[in-house]
C-alpha cells in the first residue's frame, strides 16, 4: 500500500525576490519542489522590489504575493509610494499587504555601519507610525491579509491596533518576539503568530516558551529567508554565504522550522502540518 501524500509546507513569510537569493534560484526552486513547499507568502518591502514579487507569483503557483513598505525603507520612499502600492493591489486582487510595521531597533540599537542599512535614511518612529497606519487602513478597507513586522516597538504597535479598525480576516505578526501576555491581547484582536527557525538558537528560550503554549488555531511557521538563519545544527539546506561570511537562509529550511516547532509542542509532523495548513488557508486565502 502506498503512503498517503504529505500535506507539505506553508511558509507564512519569506523574501524569495531578494538579491541574496538570485544567484541560487535554480537550486532554491528545485529544493522547494522536493520538500515539498505548497505555498509561501513572498513579501515585498519597498517600491523597487514589488515588480519582482509579481514576476515570481506569475512564474510559480505556490507564490502568494504581498506588497508593503517596510519600516526600514520608509525614509527612502517616494512621494508616490501609496499610489504605487494601490496599483499593485488593484492589479493583484488576491495579494496580501506587507511587510509593514514599526521598528525601534534601527533607531536605537543598530550599528551605524550595518551593511543592511547602507544608504537608508532611518525614519523616526513618528514617520513609521504614519506610514504603517496608512497601510493598515488600506488592508482593512480591502480586507486583505496583512503581515506586520515589529522590533522593539510593541507598546507603540499595541496602541495602534487597539485604536483602529482591523481586517476582518485578522493579521500576522511575523517572527513574533513578544511576551505571552501580548499573545492574549493580540490574539483577541485577530492576530496570527509565525514561528521562525532562528528561535531554535540557544539564546531564545523565552521565545520558544511563548510558542510552546500559543493557541493552536493562531499558529503559523516561516523562514524569513534569506534572513534569520537557523542554528547550524538545525539547517537542512545550505547556500553559499555572503562576502562578509554572514549565512544566507535557504527557503527550503521551512521543513527544519516545522521539525523544530513540532518537537517544541510535542506534536507529530502530521499534526503540525495539518494545523498550519488550516491556519494558513484561513488567514491568507479566506
Amino acid at each position: 500500500m502506498s503512503e498517503p501524500a504529505r500535506v507539505g509546507f506553508f511558509d507564512a513569510h519569506n523574501h524569495l525576490q531578494d538579491a541574496w537569493l538570485q544567484p541560487h534560484r535554480s537550486q532554491v526552486f528545485a529544493d522547494l519542489a522536493k520538500i515539498p513547499l505548497r505555498a509561501a507568502v513572498v513579501n515585498g518591502t519597498c517600491e523597487s522590489d514589488w515588480a519582482d514579487v509579481t514576476a515570481l507569483a506569475r512564474e510559480h503557483a505556490f507564490v502568494f504575493p504581498s506588497y508593503g513598505l517596510h519600516p526600514w525603507y520608509v525614509g527612502n520612499a517616494s512621494p508616490q509610494w501609496r499610489d504605487t502600492l494601490q496599483r499593485q493591489l488593484d492589479a493583484n486582487p488576491a495579494a496580501g499587504l506587507g511587510e509593514i510595521g514599526l521598528d525601534r531597533w534601527i533607531l536605537e540599537r543598530a550599528r551605524s555601519d550595518d551593511p543592511r542599512l547602507a544608504g537608508l535614511r532611518r525614519a523616526s518612529l513618528d514617520e513609521q507610525l504614519v506610514v504603517f497606519s496608512e497601510q493598515l487602513a488600506l488592508a482593512t478597507e480591502r480586507n486583505v491579509p496583512v503581515t506586520i513586522h515589529c522590533l522593539e516597538a510593541w507598546g507603540a504597535l499595541a496602541n495602534v491596533l487597539r485604536s483602529v479598525r482591523l481586517p476582518a480576516r485578522g493579521f500576522l505578526l511575523h517572527a513574533f518576539s513578544g511576551s505571552s501576555e501580548m499573545v492574549r491581547e493580540f490574539a483577541a484582536l485577530g492576530a496570527y503568530f509565525s514561528f521562525n527557525g532562528y528561535f531554535l538558537g540557544e539564546r531564545h528560550v523565552a521565545r520558544r516558551d511563548v510558542f510552546k503554549n500559543l493557541p493552536a488555531d493562531r499558529l503559523l511557521a516561516e523562514t524569513d529567508a534569506p534572513a534569520m538563519p537557523l542554528p547550524p545544527t538545525h539547517r537542512r539546506h545550505h547556500l553559499p554565504g555572503l562576502a562578509d561570511n554572514n549565512p544566507v537562509n535557504h527557503p527550503a529550511n521551512i521543513d527544519a522550522v516545522y521539525a523544530g516547532l513540532a518537537a517544541l509542542r510535542s506534536w507529530t509532523s502530521e499534526e503540525l502540518e495539518a494545523q498550519i495548513e488550516h491556519n494558513f488557508r484561513r488567514w491568507f486565502t479566506g
